[in-house]
């Protein structure tokens, strides 16, 4: 199954957050409102903002499995995303990226290597993974990779041109 198949809501509670994504690069984050690499919220609007009208979409799954980071209300985190970093990109339902109560579309990801060559748990907020338009997991990215970072965006160009193509 497609992560674009699987059930997950938007922040605002619409059923089938992912469904009307499926033919575009998913740039997929879990993300937090009080950690240290919130202010990555920057770059990935920039990336959604330079990347969009190409068949690119950033998606935000809110988590709060990394020091409780991500506490807030589905309304409480809609109001920070857009208040402090004009966040326009979708945002899911909070979800668990992590243990028993992993979230399908996460199941999927995670059984795909890093640059490293280490699949398995997410490590903390702000991991990335880049999605084609059929579904597949291109790449991903840890943490502490800047979105903007030159192996992110070579990643999100190759994987348009080649959705072009």
């Amino acid at each position: 199954m497609s992560i674009f198949e699987i059930p997950v809501s938007t922040l605002s509670g619409a059923p089938d957050a992912l469904g009307p994504l499926k033919g575009e690069v998913l740039l997929v984050v879990n993300v937090a409102s009080r950690c240290g690499l919130t202010p990555q919220y920057a770059g990935l609007e920039r990336l959604q903002g330079k990347y969009a009208d190409r068949g690119f979409s950033v998606v935000g799954f809110p988590c709060n499995q990394f020091g409780g980071q991500e506490p807030g209300t589905s309304e409480e985190i809609a109001t920070f995303c857009s208040a402090t970093y004009g966040v326009s990109f979708p945002m899911c339902e909070k979800v668990d990226v992590n243990g028993a109560g992993r979230h399908p579309v996460y199941e999927a990801l995670t059984g795909h290597a890093d640059a490293d060559g280490q699949a398995g748990d997410v490590q903390w907020n702000f991991e990335k993974f880049l999605v084609s338009g059929d579904g597949e997991v291109l790449a991903r990215f840890r943490p502490a990779t800047e979105p903007e970072a030159e192996v992110v965006t070579s990643a999100i160009e190759s994987a348009l041109d080649r959705r072009q193509a």
